[in-house]
């Protein structure tokens, strides 16, 4: 698929679906975590077992890409995560973290990538965060499953690369979702966090949902034909890596 974009309003467009959309691809990759469970003594020594549920809801996800019809563009963006201190949490909340931030991705790509590697092209953009590059307090589960989307899109960028699918990573920094407002809010002191967080930024300011798409449309794009398996953090300049 010949991807030429006018900045302006594919932007806006993107934008605009990202924020329509985040909040169904939460909740349908929440009902995915469900099917995983931790075992029990005499289980499955793996420590993770596949429910009949999942394998249901798998199926369905394949037979939804197949009715849509050929899929070039694959944008990874849902997510979810809670502020806690690791010790203060438990292998219940782990598995959901991992289960919306890292399986569902895994289980799109194995649904999208067939059809790709059929017609011979491809872009997936995944959306992981500055916490799996660099880590982040009170986000260990999340920065894991962050580190383990990048690992995965170097991964399978090698193995792609011959088939003409490129994979990479958009990395947000501390953007103003409601996520980090809730946070904020009950770190008791909203506005001064807010101000540190501003100095901290050589930007000097925190990212908006709006500094995102383009990012995302460039790897979508055709001038990103031989880029694959890279990086990009859009974080006002918190974080470098040369």
């Amino acid at each position: 698929m010949a991807l030429k974009i006018n900045n302006n309003i594919s932007s806006y467009v993107a934008l605009r679906q990202l924020r329509e959309t985040d909040r169904n691809q939460n909740k349908t990759l929440e009902r995915l975590s469900t099917g995983l469970r931790i075992n029990r003594a005499g289980d499955d020594p793996s420590g993770l077992v596949i429910s009949e549920q999942l394998r249901a809801q798998i199926a369905s996800l394949k037979k939804a890409v197949d009715n849509a019809g050929p899929v070039d563009i694959l944008v990874n963006n849902a997510g979810w995560d809670m502020f806690k201190p690791f010790l203060k949490t438990d292998p219940a909340f782990w598995q959901k973290i991992i289960s919306i931030n890292l399986v569902g991705a895994m289980n799109l790509m194995h649904c999208v990538l067939p059809g790709m590697v059929a017609r011979g092209r491809g872009k997936v953009v995944t959306v992981a965060s500055d916490a799996g590059r660099v880590g982040s307090s009170g986000e260990a589960p999340y920065s894991a499953c962050k580190g383990g989307l990048i690992a995965l899109t170097k991964t399978l960028a090698r193995e792609m690369a011959s088939k003409h699918i490129q994979l990479n990573v958009v990395c947000p920094g501390l953007t103003e979702t409601n996520m980090l407002e809730q946070f904020m809010q009950g770190a008791g002191n909203p506005e001064k966090l807010r101000e540190a967080y501003r100095r901290a930024i050589p930007a000097g300011r925190l990212g908006k949902p709006e500094d995102l798409p383009g990012a995302i449309l460039f790897f979508a794009s055709d001038d990103a034909d031989f880029i694959t398996g890279q990086v990009l953090s859009v974080s006002g300049g918190l974080t470098m890596h040369g």
